[in-house]
């Protein structure tokens, strides 16, 4: 196929539940919902880890985890690990991104020609999530019901400088980026946590409309000390007053994802504007979802599909309009879609990497059989939790503590786990056994609290670093962190 320029647009902590062309009727995306339209929407797009800094990590690498050590949001990105980014370079090709990356630094050699306005991990990261086993309480939980508010956040006024200098990019840049195709990857936050919003999107809903799952987390005997931990750590749903507050931080979560909207409408429209339209790619996706108050959860960290499954569109010269493609896909897949959109021809090497071009993927009939994998070695998981997806069917495995299955043609909302019934031992076994294929979640989840102890030991131990306290979120470059 013919090479064109490549726009990647990603958004944080967007649940594909949250936009409109996956079947939300309530939340308002129509810039988002038009780029569905005119492209190809992945239905089960999948983060190769329901966490920020490692699922970026993989999104840059082509790798997953275990494969890479970036465990968690400490572990950034930094370079080690060849991404597509370094291989642009080497094929001539300028790469610049603007706003949130959440990897090590600006210094380390990532592979990026420019880097605008970037945000990476503050103060060495979640240094609270190294200890998993015994955890420290997080008072940060209490933040997420506490914002609920109208206003201006740190995160949304970084947003709109994002969009900015990205329609200033395309404004007066674009032009500069030499002969070959290029890359330009626009990195916002919203619709993350704080959940402060301007009014005016707080203004396009009505909370009568707004409804919270009724999903029960489950009492698995097996897996229930499990949660147990996550649920200490991330206590988030402790906080609210009650649920009307609960269903009020969904509408002001789903104004969020309208805000994000208008931003991605915004770098659309100025990519129209420069006249590079009919030659340039647009990739839209998320890092990962949230639970959306869905079982008492809040936030990322789960294999549900609220937490782990993300929107995903690619739309363009050479790609097909108003496709649905169900193949399974994940972050990992966007190694070798950069390559294949910008026309770099493969090596050995890049053909080893697990994933796939996307824009091969979506020329294809639906595939029953391909696999796609997740992992979370991050914060109060007591011991690997790990996903695989592959046709109607998605695997969840709690490392030591046993397993989920779910058949999500017949149960989307995964409401009844098939792990502990006969008519589907032959199915479980299966995917146990592809699992240790990818993967072997022991030695794996040793390994990756094995490089967390050696780091919390450098820190000076989990006593230091609650002495210290934490911050809420990241902030934003220029930005100090709110300390509790």
């Amino acid at each position: 196929m013919t090479a064109h320029n490549l726009l990647i647009i990603m958004v944080d902590e967007m649940a594909a539940q949250a936009v409109g062309a996956y079947g939300n009727r309530i939340v308002k995306t129509p810039n988002i919902d038009r780029l569905a339209a005119r492209g190809v929407r992945f239905t089960n797009a999948y983060a190769s880890s329901p966490i920020c800094v490692p699922a970026r990590a993989a999104f840059a690498t082509g790798q997953y985890p275990h494969q890479t050590g970036y465990w968690d949001n400490v572990f950034a990105y930094d370079g080690r690990v060849r991404g597509w980014g370094h291989r642009l370079q080497e094929e001539g090709h300028r790469f610049t991104t603007i706003g949130k990356l959440h990897y090590k630094d600006s210094e380390s050699n990532t592979g990026i020609d420019e880097q605008i306005l970037p945000m990476h991990i503050y103060g060495g990261g979640d240094v609270f999530g190294l200890e998993r086993e015994q955890p420290p309480a997080r008072p940060q939980s209490a933040s997420v019901a506490a914002e609920v508010m109208a206003g201006d956040s740190q995160y949304t006024r970084y947003d709109k400088k994002i969009c900015a200098l990205t329609e200033d990019w395309f404004r007066s840049r674009v032009a500069d980026q030499g002969d070959k195709p290029w890359v330009c990857f626009t990195s916002f936050i919203a619709p993350h946590f704080p959940f402060t919003v301007p009014q005016e999107y707080i203004d396009l809903y009505n909370l009568a409309d707004v409804t919270l799952a009724s999903k029960p987390l489950t009492n698995k005997p097996s897996i229930a000390p499990w949660w147990e931990l996550l649920r200490f750590g991330y206590n988030f749903d402790d906080f609210f007053e009650n649920d009307e507050h609960r269903r009020l931080a969904l509408l002001h979560y789903y104004a969020l994802s309208s805000f994000a909207d208008e931003n991605v409408g915004r770098v659309l429209m100025a990519l129209e504007a420069s006249g590079q339209a009919d030659d340039t790619v647009v990739l839209f996706l998320s890092d990962h979802g949230d639970n959306m108050g869905s079982r008492g959860l809040w936030g990322k960290s789960t294999m549900y599909e609220e937490s782990v499954r993300v929107p995903l569109i690619l739309a363009g010269p050479q790609i097909a309009q108003g496709v649905e493609c169900d193949t399974p896909v994940g972050l990992i897949d966007a190694y070798q879609t950069v390559l294949d959109i910008i026309g770099v021809d493969f090596t050995d090497e890049d053909k080893a990497l697990p994933g796939r071009s996307l824009r091969s993927i979506a020329g294809e009939p639906y595939d029953s059989e391909r696999q796609v994998f997740s992992e979370y070695h991050a914060s109060c998981a007591r011991t690997g939790l790990m996903m695989l997806r592959q046709g109607r069917f998605k695997f969840i495995h709690y490392t030591g503590f046993g397993s989920e299955l779910f058949d999500l043609e017949v149960d989307p909302e995964e409401l009844n786990d098939l792990a502990d019934d006969p008519a589907f031992a032959d199915i479980l076994a299966k995917f146990e056994r592809d699992l240790r294929a990818i993967v072997d979640p022991e030695e794996t989840d040793k390994q990756a609290k094995a490089d967390q102890r050696r780091r919390l030991e450098e820190l000076g131990g989990m006593a230091s670093i609650v002495a210290a306290g934490g911050v809420t979120h990241t902030p934003p470059p220029g930005e100090e962190g709110q300390r509790i």
